[in-house]
């Protein structure tokens, strides 16, 4: 019998293969064009952002950086060049930068690894030691000598194209710099331990590039040309680093970071006395070799990790929040970018978080990731969660590897095992396995893409109908975007590690969840204008999306097509036009209101959205976007609202507002629903931060206050007080709250 789906993923992997062979490789000529020497040094470097020393006058120079956005044809402008210049010694490399500008700066906020940082002026550099594409490592830091530094895979994506692929801005490192400011520049020195990259000892020609962002102009540089559809920091594009001798070997790369907590947590809804608490734990990182790390932590607490922003969620399904928590972030990558964004066979918030976000006790975890040679990235981790009175203690197990072919391409696998544990033994019948390997193309320049791959679920008692398929393919020009997959799972293809909300229908006559296979097809296609007589515009953008999922019986779940266009403005605003032909079939009962839930079956309707962004670089800032028309078998209105007052650098206070009405007939209810987040951030300086975010959430019947005082005493060195509260919104009254205090300490051993 002859199977679509079967011959459809074959066709891609087929195609796929074939884009292999027309590609053109121009990384090689951009790494014999972009060349910059690093010698090393005797010569102490003192970081004051002054470069005073004798070492920095005789180092090699990048100079002449390109326009990387919003044009990419032509060199930065002469005010604002940009000059770097590299070092090393036994235990650093040395980067120093000369920003010219006039001091006139645009600084969002002081606060370290702020998402807002790219919004102001900033200067930062890709660090990619193995050099193959892959993986690498960027450090950025801004006049005020704000840092922030982020892990990068080789699968960025589209400049614009929603949020940022490969980009991983919640991994925390120790390193140092210092910046100087004049009326004509200013002046960056920074020192990046050679414990903190993953590097190969006897490789002497690393990947590398310079960025530079420059808010007045709208406009970011970077010294080996990145075309305007991509990022910056993305891989396909670096220059090359050349040693004068095999990197200094790393003597001892071994942290240790201890930390010590208390609490106290009021029940104040089921009237239960004071609960205090103290805690000790202890995270720690070893260099099993110099490009291969393993993490281990002992009752670990991520308390001060800053609460998720709700939102209000007015779909059939779960709604996804991501990973901050510091153990899971270095290479996650190497587990997570398996499958496609809706349907994940390992999500590491399943580990230690319920499906609320509250905490789950973990005893102990050890994850083994890194460059086991410049070819293959293996990830190894175990969890273990505790018992408690209301569940079992599990077990968590993941294996992946990726293995470089062609480029920048990757064959891969993994295999995820979860299992009950009850009195220190495991369950036989209460396990999840998921197993799958992918093809993963992608070419050099990083246009092309392609990717097939195929996975199985083990689960007791269910041992047919559990496959998981995906495959797709992509083209990323400068004008024309476009990309589609097809991915699908069987019945009883279950990934308890993993994210795939829309396998579970609640049927909210029975009170309880339905599994269900189905296939997901998804298409986009977007074309960018570049106006060349236009000073005042950078791009229109149109376009349109499908989404396509049906079950595996060829019952109708969503066909959404949705067209659109995009206006960006130079001075960084923009206008976007949304309009959405929807058809929905509930599976199951469902119900957005009080009233009686609306019936299974097909429903029909269509909408507008239309959104504004003003200027981001201005003290004042505000983002509103209005939803209309129909929604099931009602009508949707929503009103969006959010403005951020900027007291640069020290103080930013904002406000998200969300209104939206939804009216049906009348036996299934109207319903406003508001959430109104408030948020207040001040910065004594640098190094202290006090934020406080408020969250009235009618949806979840809950307003919650979350403020949050952190001292950094010393590099990746921490005091955290952090105190919580939360009321009931319906019926007004306190549900609980608590303070935490809690001291970490980085030690380099």
């Amino acid at each position: 019998m002859f199977d679509f789906q079967r011959f459809l993923c074959l066709t891609f992997i087929s195609i796929s293969f074939s884009m292999v062979v027309v590609q053109k490789n121009n990384a090689q000529s951009l790494q014999e064009q972009y060349q910059i020497a690093i010698k090393k040094t005797t010569e102490k470097i003192e970081l004051d952002g002054h470069l005073r020393e004798g070492a920095w006058k005789e180092a090699d120079v990048a100079k002449n950086f390109w326009m990387s956005f919003p044009i990419d044809n032509e060199r930065a402008a002469e005010e604002d060049q940009t000059e770097v210049r590299m070092v090393y010694d036994d235990n650093y490399i040395y980067i120093s930068a000369i920003c010219y500008d006039d001091n006139n700066y645009v600084i969002q906020t002081l606060k370290r690894d702020d998402p807002s940082f790219w919004q102001g002026d900033a200067f930062s550099v890709v660090i990619d030691p193995v050099n193959e594409r892959t993986n690498a490592f960027s450090f950025g830091v801004n006049p005020s000598n704000v840092q922030i530094e982020s892990l990068i895979s080789g699968q960025t994506g589209r400049r614009g194209g929603g949020s940022p692929r490969g980009i991983n801005g919640a991994w925390d490192n120790k390193w140092f710099s210092a910046v100087s400011t004049h009326s004509d520049r200013w002046v960056v020195e920074m020192a990046i331990p050679l414990k903190t990259l993953r590097f190969e000892p006897n490789k002497t020609v690393w990947g590398i590039n310079f960025n530079r962002g420059e808010p007045q102009t709208n406009s970011f540089h970077s010294w080996s040309p990145v075309p305007v559809q991509f990022l910056t920091v993305d891989l396909g594009y670096t220059g090359s680093l050349h040693w004068d001798a095999p990197p200094p070997n790393v003597k001892s790369n071994f942290s240790i970071i201890p930390y010590v907590l208390g609490s106290g947590f009021k029940d104040i809804e089921n009237n239960e006395a004071t609960e205090l608490n103290f805690e000790v734990g202890v995270d720690a990182k070893i260099a099993v070799t110099s490009s291969l790390n393993l993490d281990i932590t002992v009752n670990p607490d991520f308390s001060q990790v800053e609460v998720d922003a709700q939102v209000t969620n007015l779909t059939a399904f779960s709604v996804r929040f991501p990973e901050r928590r510091l153990f899971f972030l270095e290479n996650s990558d190497i587990f997570s970018e398996f499958g496609i964004p809706p349907m994940r066979p390992f999500f590491s918030r399943r580990i230690g978080l319920d499906n609320d976000g509250n905490p789950i006790p973990i005893a102990y975890g050890a994850r083994l990731s890194g460059n086991v040679n410049k070819n293959l990235r293996i990830g190894a981790m175990n969890m273990q969660t505790k018992e408690t009175d209301f569940a079992l203690g599990q077990n968590y197990t993941s294996l992946a590897l990726h293995q470089r072919v062609l480029g920048r391409s990757t064959i891969r696998g993994y295999f995820h095992n979860r299992q009950a544990m009850h009195d220190g033994e495991f369950q036989s019948d209460d396990y999840n396995r998921t197993a799958g390997a992918e093809f993963n193309y992608r070419s050099v320049d990083g246009k092309w893409l392609a990717f097939a791959g195929y996975g199985l679920s083990f689960k007791d008692g269910l041992n047919t109908d559990n496959y998981f398929y995906n495959t797709g393919a992509g083209y990323d020009g400068r004008n024309i975007s476009i990309y589609t997959n097809l991915s699908a799972i069987g019945d009883n293809y279950y990934s308890d590690m993993g994210w795939i909300p829309l396998a579970d229908h609640y049927d909210a006559v029975r009170d309880t969840s339905f599994h269900v296979g189905f296939k997901h097809w998804y298409t986009r296609f977007s074309y960018t204008f570049f106006p060349k007589k236009n000073p005042k515009v950078i791009s229109h953008v149109i376009g349109f999306r499908n989404v396509f999922d049906i079950s595996n019986g060829n019952d109708l779940i969503k066909n959404d097509f949705i067209a659109n266009y995009n206006l960006n403005l130079k001075n960084t605003s923009s206008f976007s036009l949304e309009a959405t032909n929807a058809d929905f079939q509930l599976l199951f009962p469902f119900s957005f209101t009080d009233g009686k839930p609306l019936p299974r079956g097909k429903y029909h309707y269509k909408f507008i959205e239309l959104g504004y962004q003003s200027d981001q670089r201005k003290i004042l800032q505000m983002e509103a976007s209005i939803q209309f028309g129909g929604f099931f078998n009602g009508d949707l209105t929503q009103y969006t609202l959010g403005g951020r007052f900027r007291t640069q650098p020290w103080g930013n206070f904002g406000v998200n507002f969300t209104l939206s009405n939804l009216d049906f007939p009348d036996e299934y209810g109207e319903e406003k629903l508001f959430l109104i987040s408030p948020r207040i951030e001040i910065n004594f300086s640098e190094n202290i931060y006090w934020t406080t975010f408020l969250q009235y959430n009618t949806q979840r019947d809950n307003f919650n206050i979350n403020s949050r005082f952190q001292w950094r005493f010393q590099p990746m060195s921490d005091l955290f007080i952090v105190y919580s509260d939360n009321y009931a919104v319906e019926f007004w009254g306190p549900k609980n709250r608590a303070l935490v205090i809690k001291l970490n300490y980085w030690m380099n051993l």
